[in-house]
């Protein structure tokens, strides 16, 4: 139905091959010459890599990633710590140099042990990723940076069904859209599409032309 991989296309024919994202957040910041660090463990990696940049494979110029092993076990409630920590240490090493513009950073336990419908490991999953996003968030300030927290689904927020069976699936809820180390401001809600327009406002550059989401800042932060 779909392309799995473009080496298979002089034999293989999809229903709906892929689109070509043009001026992606990663593609972008590449184009205005900024240097970007992607850092996430082995379940996530692909998320902060391959499909944030658009389904591209290969980095942009400028763009430095970091894979963090995850865990060996069959669940992740045997381990709900997973490597939430190890990633923490490495994106506030990576801060501490002083080299990149932008850090894409993905916390794998929320979601990851949430599909395992434990609720205890869960909770524990939550207080580490509590930590590991301190971490980081302290360490942009200390960098004189700033830092947005988000997410593109939930899970760990509702673990029961109605009949009070465990739930394993992603949730619908609405998402978080916290904007940490820019001073007071007001952000409107909005949508997945408005986070990159949204991110690039508040690092005062522009916005490209492809991007069809909104600044959700309003211009309204009031100093650092």
């Amino acid at each position: 139905m779909t392309q799995y991989d473009a080496e298979f296309a002089p034999w293989v024919q999809v229903a709906f091959p892929p689109h070509a994202l043009k001026n992606t957040l990663g593609e972008w910041l590449s184009h205005l010459g900024l240097r970007q660090l992607r850092c996430a463990e082995t379940e996530k990696y692909a998320h902060v890599t391959f499909f944030f940049n658009g389904g591209r494979e290969k980095p942009f110029e400028g763009e430095k990633r970091i894979l963090v092993s995850s865990p060996k076990v069959a669940t992740y409630d045997l381990a709900p710590q997973m490597s939430a920590l190890e990633v923490a240490d490495r994106v506030v090493r990576g801060l501490a140099l002083g080299l990149f513009d932008v850090v894409i950073v993905n916390l794998a336990n929320p979601d990851m042990v949430g599909h395992t419908g434990m609720m205890d490991a869960v909770l524990t999953a939550l207080r580490v990723v509590d930590i590991a996003a301190d971490r980081i968030v302290t360490a942009a300030k200390k960098a004189g940076g700033f830092a947005v927290v988000t997410a593109d689904h939930g899970n760990a927020e509702s673990m029961l069904l109605p009949d009070g069976t465990p739930q394993t699936a992603h949730s619908a809820s609405p998402v978080p859209f916290a904007v940490v180390g820019r001073g007071e401001m007001t952000l409107k809600d909005g949508r997945l599409s408005d986070v990159a327009p949204t991110l690039l406002t508040l690092m005062g550059l522009p916005i490209p032309p492809e991007m069809e989401g909104k600044d959700l800042s309003g211009g309204s932060a009031k100093g650092d």
